[in-house]
Order: structure tokens, then sequence, then C-alpha cells
């Protein structure tokens, strides 16, 4: 029993790892869009291209990913980390150069497309193996519930972390916007420093450097920090059990609406906070209190988790921001208003998209309860699980950004037509609380509850007691 606990510093060391999934996710999640429209100033088309084709590629290397891992041999690493460092040095400078501005137009659309795809395989080779990982840290089901806990904190902090960097650094060097027929330019001596834009591009630079050096430390600290224990680990008809899986299926569908819903509001909440409440200057700050809220209110949503389980959790959470999704956009622009609002927001952020991952395990237990004699599919668990994540993210940043299109948004424009301030409206709210409401109706026919979970747990431990004693019995006479 006691070689299969974890320390603390273990745990932290485990929890560090998951730090550069969320800190990068969240600078592309809320930046990328902008900066490819108002930076690097691709027509609203090709930037939606650009942030399709790259998810939907993302999404589709997460099975053939989760599929090679599980192929992968055991070395004396484990199977899960080589992945994680060997894939650290090209993801790191592939997400340098996705912020970069290069030097020439005409290849531009090629350049990012490239560049955001490499980033999402390599990204793809260290989030699967890593997700995986939590079913070969420990064979207890309360080890993994506590390191998955340490995780959650430390995904949160990396947000915050991620929102600040690129938000704080780009905050101070902001594309300037470029008046139109209508707009009216106070001071025209300074005209010319409207249309300067090396400042933001140097910015962006900045942030992504910064960024790439916590993704080298946090693998660094991962490798170094956590063992794998060894599992058999057989493919067999693998994929066909997974999404057979009853439950597993159900909690996929909750992810893949209620993910799309926040990814509509993340991918375009900079800019409408930018564009349509004005606030061009204050929507770091803004994206940042969000964050901080949701850290803060990690340890109420630990609590409320185990007080009253991890299905009601997600619920209650999923609900209580909707009505903030709401008054954001009903409430008249105020700087102080939103900010409160934000603030509330946040709360429930934490809860409706990071608590469904701490679900995942409970399925993978039920799995493996209802399939004794099927093991080594945890890896195709999770990357399935993100594949319909990125997909959800795919759908949702190329649509928005297509919608912004046919609105007639306006790259760097100081003002915008009454269409685009309409459709921001409409992919900030109505949209998000459409989808998260789906996939709460889905989450009401979710059947693991804790007293399955429960169950589950004692039946797989009596499962491994029962192994260990045949382990025994069979050294014993082999002695004899």
């Amino acid at each position: 029993f006691h070689r299969n606990r974890l320390s603390v510093c273990n745990k932290i060391c485990y929890a560090v790892g998951g730090a550069p999934y969320q800190i990068t996710g969240c600078a592309l999640g809320f930046f990328l869009q902008i900066y490819l429209l108002d930076v690097a100033q691709l027509d609203p088309f090709y930037a939606s291209i650009i942030l399709f084709v790259g998810r939907a590629w993302d999404a589709i290397t997460d099975p053939t990913v989760g599929f090679l891992v599980s192929r992968s041999p055991w070395t004396r690493f484990g199977r899960m980390l080589p992945w994680i460092v060997l894939s650290t040095p090209l993801a790191v400078l592939s997400y340098f150069l996705i912020w970069y501005v290069p030097p020439f137009e005409d290849g531009k659309v090629i350049w990012y497309l490239f560049f955001y795809c490499i980033f999402q395989t390599l990204q793809t080779c260290f989030h699967v193996p890593y997700s995986a990982l939590t079913m070969f840290i420990s064979s207890e089901q309360k080890e993994r519930d506590s390191a998955t806990a340490y995780r959650m904190t430390v995904e949160v902090l990396g947000t915050v972390l991620g929102t600040a960097i690129q938000g704080q650094i780009v905050g101070m060097a902001n594309a300037p916007c470029l008046p139109g027929p209508g707009d009216i330019i106070a001071n025209l001596s300074n005209s010319s420093k409207l249309l300067n834009n090396s400042e933001p591009k140097a910015a962006y630079m900045i942030a992504s450097g910064v960024i790439c050096l916590i993704y080298v430390l946090c693998a660094i600290v991962l490798f170094f920090g956590v063992r794998e224990q060894k599992e058999p680990m057989g493919f067999f008809q693998g994929i066909k059990l997974v999404m057979g899986h009853g439950p597993y299926a159900k909690l996929v569908m909750v992810f893949l609406f209620t993910s799309l819903g926040f990814m509509l509001l993340e991918g375009n909440f900079a800019l409408f906070c930018s564009s349509t409440l004005g606030f061009r200057n204050d929507f770091q700050n803004i994206l940042l209190v969000i964050m901080l809220s949701a850290t803060l209110a990690i340890p109420f949503w630990q609590w409320f988790l185990s007080r009253f389980g991890k299905k009601t959790a997600v619920c209650v959470g999923s609900l209580s921001v909707i009505p903030f999704m709401i008054l954001v956009v009903c409430v008249k622009s105020n700087l102080i208003v939103t900010y409160i609002v934000s603030f509330a927001a946040g709360v429930g952020v934490a809860a409706a998209f990071l608590l469904p991952w701490s679900m995942l395990p409970d399925v993978v237990d039920d799995f493996q309860v209802q399939n004794p004699d099927s093991t080594g599919h945890e890896a195709l668990f999770y990357s399935f699980y993100v594949f319909f994540t990125k997909f959800a993210s795919g759908i949702s940043l190329g649509i928005s950004t297509l919608s912004l299109d046919f609105a007639g948004y306006i790259s760097r424009g100081c003002t915008q037509p009454a269409a685009v301030d309409l459709t921001l409206k409409l992919l900030v709210s109505a949209a998000p609380v459409a989808l998260i409401l789906i996939g709460l109706v889905i989450l009401y026919w979710y059947p693991i509850d804790e007293e399955r979970r429960q169950g589950n747990r004692k039946l797989l431990q009596e499962q491994r007691d029962n192994e260990a004693d045949s382990e025994t019995d069979s050294t014993e006479l082999a002695i004899v």
C-alpha cells in the first residue's frame, strides 16, 4: 500500500506539468484572434481559416497520439514521460514563431497555419501522455484524486499566469486603432503614431519568450519529480471499447457542449471588451480579474465537490456563471460594473471548465470494473476526451471569426459597425448560455454518482488485493 502513496512533493511536481497546456492555451485562446486581426493584420476570413484548421488538425492528432502512446514500449523513465520531454524543445520553438510577424506579406497565412499546426501537434505529444499519467502515478483512487486536486489548482494558476504575462506585457503596447471615415482624430500630429505597429509586435514576442521559458521549466520539474508505475498495457479493440462505454460517451458530450460554450466566450471576450464595451486599454486587466477570481474559488469548489459530489459541483458551477454572461451584455458599458461582473463570473468558470476533468478518472475506474480483462486504455480515454475539447475549440474559433468577417469587422478600427457589436454580444452571451444548458441536460443522465464511484473504488481495491495475493502465492511456490 505504502508504495502507492504520493508525497506532497510528488503531487506538486505532477501538478506543475499541467501548467504549460493552460498557460499557452489561455494565451492563444484569449489573444490569438485579436493578434491575427490587429497585429499581423490578416483578413478575418483567413484568420478564421487558420484558427479552424489549426484546431481541427489539433483534434485529429489527439487519438493518433493516444494510439501511439499506448503502443510505445516501456523505458527506464516510463512510457509517458519520454513523450513529454522529447516534444518540449520543438513545441516551445514553434510556439514562439506563432507570435512572430514575418517580414513578407504573401506567405503570412501559410506561416501562421504551419507553425500553429506544428505547435498543436507537439503540445498534444505533451498533454495526452500527461493526462494519462494520472492513472499511472498511483493505483490508489484516493491518491489520484488528491493529485488531481493539486493539478486543478496549478492549472487555474496557469490560466492566471498566462493571462497576466500575455495580457500585461501586450497591454502596455496595444496595437493602435486606425480611424475610419467617420472617426475624428483630436490631434492630427499624432496620426503617424496610429500607424506604428512595431511595439505590439515586440510585446507579443517578449510575452511568448517568457511563456516558452516557463513551459521548459515545468517539463523539467515534471520529469524529475514524478515516477510512473509500470502497468500491463494492451491495445486490443481499445477504441471500440472506450467509445462504447456509456458513462464515458455521456461525459464527453457534456464536456463537448460546455467547453464549446466557454471557448466561444474565451475566444471573443477580448474583442468584446475592446470593441463593444470600449475598454481597449483595460481588457487585459478584466481577463486577469476573471482568472484570479477562478483561482481563489478553487478551495471552495474542492470543499463543495467533497461535500456534494462531482456531478452536483459541475452542475452548480456551470449554472452560476450564466447570469453574469447575460448581465455583461445587458448592462450599459461601465468599467467598474464590468470588473464586478467579471470577478463574480470567475467563480463559476473555475468549476464549469475544470471540474469535469476530475470526473474522468471515475469513468476509467468504472470501465475497469466492467472490463477487468481489458487493460491499458487510459491514454485512449484521455486522448479522445482532449480530442472533443479541441474539436469544440476549433469550431468555436472558426465560426466566431468567420461571423465577424460577415458582420464587417474592421481590423484595428477605432469603431466597429453595429452588426459587429451585435455579433460579439451573441458570441459571448447567447450562444455560450445555450450550449452550456445543452451540456447540463446531458449531465442529468450521467450515471456515475457518489455511491457508484465509491462502489467502484472498493471493487478495484479488492481486485488489486487479490492480484497481489496471487503474485505472493506464485512467488512462494516458485521458491519451494
